[in-house]
């Protein structure tokens, strides 16, 4: 199949050393990550090809950064190289009753200083077929948000499919508009929605009594949930949702919905003890699911592949999903024993 294109803002992530403090020791550990750059590698290590867009400075930091998503086999021929500074955000691991920590340094990245005309979105989609973007690019600055929206709008002129995770984030939305605001206005070119309970709440101004502290999750407000952004949103196709319960830092449950307006599924739910590193689970839920909704004859199946995939980046330290489909496939069908493989 042709190109599945991703467009956001990459960064560089520093995180302090396994769960210490920021700063507790003099030592921060320094990779690249970031919501669409993950989809991409996820979508690479899946066996599909993935075309990365976004603004990344000229010099040594940027220089890394692009090498880093070329070693995981993705396209980088449309990123521009313009702007000031690489977006950084720092990151303290945390364990038990103390939750993570992430602090953003990303203000006057090259991103955020991005306007309309800047990527050549027609050459972008001469040769793809799908289209991931998600609500944390037009958080970033009110000519991200615009960008954005040319972005969707062009795809959908070319009759890609474009999937949005909504993807909330307080501590971005600071530049004099709501998140609804925007939000609401890109979803129009968007088939498939992915998010959570707090996504559809903020990002799209839809309540819910869904309550995430209040232990077991209901299934069955998750189906209410779905069915209504649906309804107030008819030109999505289907919504998915990941539902997690936070027993404690190191301890969560996993579980998935997805609604296509004829059938509201449930996928398997996981128990996941001793979380090496939750950050991207929601990206390679996302990346699964665009892989499954491709590959796999049914929504379930497409579903399934996508609770496995989030499940397994718990396990994996960094940003990237660094998992192959046949990895995810053995969990989902059931083979996640953890036994040694010779």
């Amino acid at each position: 199949m042709s190109k599945i294109v991703t467009f956001g803002e990459i960064m560089l992530r520093l995180k302090s050393p396994g769960h210490e403090r920021l700063f507790q020791s003099p030592v921060l550990e320094a990779t690249f990550g970031g919501g669409e750059a993950n989809v991409a590698v996820g979508i690479s290590h899946l066996g599909l090809e993935a075309c990365y867009v976004s603004i990344i400075p000229e010099g040594a930091v940027g220089d890394a950064c692009i090498a880093e998503l070329r070693k995981h086999g993705i396209d980088t021929s449309k990123v521009v190289r313009k702007g000031r500074r690489l977006g950084a955000y720092f990151l303290e691991t945390g364990a038990n009753q103390r939750p993570s920590r992430v602090i953003y340094d990303r203000a006057h990245s090259g991103i955020s200083e991005i306007a309309p005309g800047d990527v050549d979105w027609a050459a972008v989609f001469s040769d793809a077929s799908w289209f991931h973007i998600s609500g944390i690019t037009p958080a970033i600055s009110s000519t991200a948000a615009d960008a954005s929206l040319e972005a969707v709008r062009i795809a959908k002129e070319k009759n890609l499919t474009v999937s949005c995770d909504l993807n909330y984030r307080k501590k971005l939305w600071k530049y004099g508009k709501s998140a609804p605001e925007v939000i609401v206005k890109i979803l129009d070119f968007v088939d498939i929605a992915i998010g959570n309970e707090e996504d559809c709440q903020k990002s799209l101004g839809i309540e819910t009594d869904i309550d995430v502290e209040a232990g077991a999750l209901s299934v069955e407000r998750y189906e209410v949930l779905t069915k209504t952004v649906l309804e107030r949103f008819p030109s999505l196709q289907k919504i998915a949702i990941t539902m997690r319960e936070s027993i404690s830092a190191d301890h969560n449950n996993w579980q998935t919905v997805l609604n296509s307006g004829k059938e509201f599924l449930v996928s398997k739910k996981y128990e996941i003890h001793d979380i090496v590193d939750r950050v991207g689970s929601g990206d390679t839920f996302a990346a699964g699911l665009i892989y499954g909704l491709n590959e796999l004859p049914t929504d379930r199946e497409a579903l399934e592949f996508a609770a496995a995939a989030g499940c397994l980046m718990h396990t994996i330290p960094g940003d990237l999903p660094l998992i192959s489909s046949d990895e995810v496939k053995d969990l989902a069908g059931g083979r996640g024993s953890g036994r040694v493989q010779r």
